[in-house]
């Protein structure tokens, strides 16, 4: 159940950024919940081979680079859904951000509630 809700409110949040940030396009609801469904299966996937690989540049610059790795998690997501369409590197960038905080911040108060 928690998550099923997790995606339903990441796809809440990514379909509202898409209104807001003029590089991102989502075309309609379903969209956004597959987006989220596939950003989960990046995250679980390719994220952690991500991470490894480049986990000297992540110490270099204080783990600063885990945002280009965001964005490029989003930008991969670009390639495989059809109706979600980002415009460039810093759209990605700001889009994972933003989606990022979002998210964190609606999870932190559900998890409020609960104690």
């Amino acid at each position: 159940m928690n998550f099923l809700m997790r995606i339903v409110v990441t796809s809440i949040v990514a379909f509202g950024l898409s209104y807001i940030l003029n590089g991102v396009q989502i075309d309609a609801f379903t969209t956004a919940i597959v987006l989220a469904i596939v950003l989960a299966i990046l995250n679980a996937i390719i994220k952690p081979i991500l991470i490894l690989i480049t986990f000297p540049i992540t110490v270099v610059t204080l783990g600063l680079f885990l945002f280009v790795i965001n964005a490029l998690i989003i930008l991969l997501a670009d390639k495989f859904i059809k109706g979600f369409h980002v415009d460039g590197f810093w759209w990605a960038l700001l889009f994972s951000l933003l989606l990022s905080i979002v998210t964190s911040l609606l999870y932190k108060e559900k998890s409020d509630e609960k104690e």
